[in-house]
């Protein structure tokens, strides 16, 4: 709080403990890397204190040498936001031994384990590095073929990251024409996003219900454990699209007799459109089951959705977008953390 000079005085005359010492040269390390201009300094900084990205100037990652010293101990999370930057500074060369490094740990389960990443995580960042260019700015590059291989893997390897929480799902997919673009601030597919959500329900929940729906029609899915990503995204998608109306699967397991703990409803941005109102069908599945269902409706490209009445019923919830934080709060609100 008051900077390193008066942490320096503080501690001068001071016994410290081998804790405190190392401590304080943790932080005289990442003091003394902002003033320096020094690639080899920089470096050894790097490697002896374990500094990350986040700790340097900007002019420092101008460096491969230092992104190669931070490659080493560089989290998993951030290695995957820095694919792209390092692909684009040559830093990861094709066919080069830093790239065979990088694809081994993406790939090591024990790294994606200790990391506790999601496969929605793995998507993304593989997704966005598909792209060839950042968010922002000019910067761009070749997407490496053995590092998109590699994130493949590690797509289906994280899925054991997934703790299933027990309950019974039913999980619909809105194939209309909505179906069509990208999720918000992402480069993953509103399609693929909602494939790949399906696949970890399903994988994960002993009792999960895939349906497929578009106006007038509820198809159900099998999911097997053994398809990929583009084998569901291809099984969702395979009806005739409509008109959008989110009622149908809670209409369909009302018929059906379906006892569900949660329904997933995912859509672009469209709500419903139908005769029915899927809060007033939930609400009569409920009764008619005498389960407390609760209901979740993910616009994937939406701004604001309109069908949960969150004030009166905690049992509906509408998400806008699709992140980890999303991810987060329907496993929570299915163990009825929320």
């Amino acid at each position: 709080m008051k900077g390193w000079k008066e942490v320096q005085v503080a501690y001068s005359d001071k016994e410290n403990s081998e804790e405190v010492v190392k401590v304080l040269s943790y932080l005289g390390a990442v003091e003394k890397v902002k003033h320096s201009a020094d690639e080899m300094e920089v470096t050894h900084l790097i490697e002896e204190h374990q500094l990350e990205q986040e700790q340097l100037l900007t002019d420092h990652l101008k460096s491969k040498e230092v992104w190669k010293a931070l490659l080493k101990e560089m989290p998993m999370a951030s290695l995957l936001r820095a694919l792209g930057k390092m692909t684009a500074d040559q830093v990861l060369v094709p066919g080069s031994s830093d790239v065979a490094a990088v694809c081994e740990r993406i790939q090591s389960e024990a790294s994606l384990m200790k990391a506790k990443l999601h496969p929605f995580s793995i998507l993304t960042a593989s997704e966005n590095y598909k792209r060839g260019q950042g968010n922002r700015g000019k910067l761009k590059w070749e997407p490496n073929v053995e590092i998109l291989k590699a994130l493949d893997c590690a797509f289906y390897k994280c899925f054991k990251n997934v703790e299933p929480t027990g309950k019974r799902f039913v999980v619909a997919v809105d194939v209309s024409t909505s179906l069509s673009s990208t999720v918000q601030r992402t480069s993953v597919g509103t399609a693929v996003a909602a494939a790949a959500m399906t696949m970890v329900i399903a994988r994960t929940e002993a009792e999960t219900q895939v349906l497929a729906y578009s106006e007038g029609a509820v198809v159900p899915c099998t999911i097997s454990a053994d398809m990929s990503l583009r084998e569901v995204t291809a099984e969702l998608v395979k009806i005739p699209s409509g008109y959008t109306d989110c009622a149908l699967p809670i209409l369909w397991a009302s018929e059906k007799g379906v006892a569900v703990d949660m329904f997933i409803i995912f859509t672009n941005s469209a709500c419903w459109h139908g005769k029915a109102n899927p809060a007033e069908c939930l609400r009569m599945h409920r009764h008619k089951t005498g389960i407390f269902s609760k209901l979740i409706l993910c616009g994937l490209t939406s701004k604001g959705n309109s069908i949960a009445e969150a004030a009166e019923d905690r049992g509906m919830l509408d998400i806008s977008g699709l992140d980890l934080g999303a991810v987060d709060v329907i496993h929570n609100l299915a163990l009825d953390l929320i």
